[in-house]
């Protein structure tokens, strides 16, 4: 007989509780709209897990599904993972919140967690991070390395997430450099090695110089890499593999101290529904090395930015600005608020691209 099993019938026989012995694990699960080794998005998700499994051990056991399309099958897939038992979920793409919010309804004992989108539940929470904070510093190194004047920016799908970034990128290359332009191509996905390649490759076959991304794989780092005297900057993770360049910095998304706290809370039976929004300053957001294919003074300068967003002295969204069709948005000084950003839909004066419907 196993001691678990002796100690078991002794305090059966005593009338005791052996929580510690008889706790189940708490099974944590994870949805991803993309494979682990996209290199992007889905890794820093993934690194987040395996965060969570290092941090408690045999407290906790996790689970995940990758590849999961938005729509329908994130539905089933999602389910599926709640009838195996998970007791908390993070679904980490915009498109699984309708999907996320069916099933939070049909569990209500599940505690869900979703990435990027805006519905809540009382067993639903939602979080993101203020990706544009580091799209603002890649926008000032752009715009002063750019010798073309053309900086080409591969987007996703025309969410406020997408246009925030764009918006960012943008305002703070035009400070720089008044002569810049963004060619933006809508690429529908968020992880298509062959159709990103494809996109980077038109962008620079348009002039392109840099090249931006807002999907997740490395294929826009290839494609420059095989162009030639293309800089790109790292999507959701280090990409370094592309280092010193064409990838000459980075936005990191730091998700582990996130799940690891509300992992914490569920064990502790303190969890509840909540709207996180970090960035720069808790460390959700990082700025990758900027490496030495940048000149020093502007390496400096982005450092400086980082610095002064961190600390709250400067906001990237600080007037004056206009909307594109040149109406008033933001006056001096003044920075724009959260829920405008939140549900942000329009582009800043300057940029020529369109926003689908």
């Amino acid at each position: 007989m196993t001691l678990t099993r002796i100690l078991g019938a002794a305090a059966l026989t005593l009338g005791l509780a052996l929580p510690a012995l008889a706790q189940d694990k708490t099974k944590v699960g994870f949805i991803y709209v993309g494979p682990v080794g996209d290199g992007g998005w889905t890794y820093e998700h993934d690194q987040g897990r395996l965060a969570v499994e290092e941090h408690f051990g045999d407290q906790v056991e996790t689970v995940f599904q990758e590849s999961v399309p938005e729509g329908a099958d994130a539905e089933r897939a999602i389910t599926q993972m709640a009838l195996q038992g998970a007791d908390l979920i993070f679904t980490t793409s915009f498109g699984f919140m309708d999907a996320t919010m069916a099933v939070a309804q049909k569990f209500p004992d599940v505690k869900f967690e979703h990435a990027t989108g805006f519905k809540t539940a009382d067993n639903v929470s939602v979080y993101s991070a203020r990706f544009y904070e580091g799209r603002a510093i890649q926008g000032h190194i752009a715009g002063k390395m750019t010798e073309s004047n053309i900086i080409g920016y591969i987007a996703s799908f025309p969410i406020p997430e997408v246009i925030r970034g764009i918006n960012a990128a943008y305002i703070h290359a035009k400070k720089v450099n008044p002569e810049v332009e963004f060619k933006v191509i809508w690429a529908y996905t968020w992880f298509d090695p062959p159709k990103e390649a494809d996109a980077a490759t038109a962008l620079i076959d348009q002039g392109a110089d840099v090249i931006l991304q807002h999907t997740d794989s490395t294929a826009p780092q290839a494609a420059a890499e095989k162009a030639g005297g293309v800089i790109t900057f790292g999507q959701a993770s280090d990409m370094a593999e592309y280092k010193p360049t064409p990838r000459v910095s980075s936005i990191i998304d730091n998700w582990a101290p996130y799940y690891i706290a509300r992992t914490q809370a569920v064990i502790d039976g303190t969890w509840e529904s909540t709207e996180t929004w970090d960035g720069i300053a808790p460390g959700m957001v990082e700025i990758g090395e900027i490496t030495d294919a940048v000149p020093a003074e502007v390496k400096e300068e982005a450092l400086a930015m980082k610095d002064a967003i961190a600390s709250g002295e400067y906001h990237p969204f600080t007037g004056p600005l206009n909307r594109q069709d040149g109406s008033a948005w933001l006056a001096e000084g003044e920075v724009a608020d959260d829920g405008t950003l939140l549900g942000m839909d329009f582009f800043v004066e300057g940029l020529t691209a369109e926003i689908p419907n």
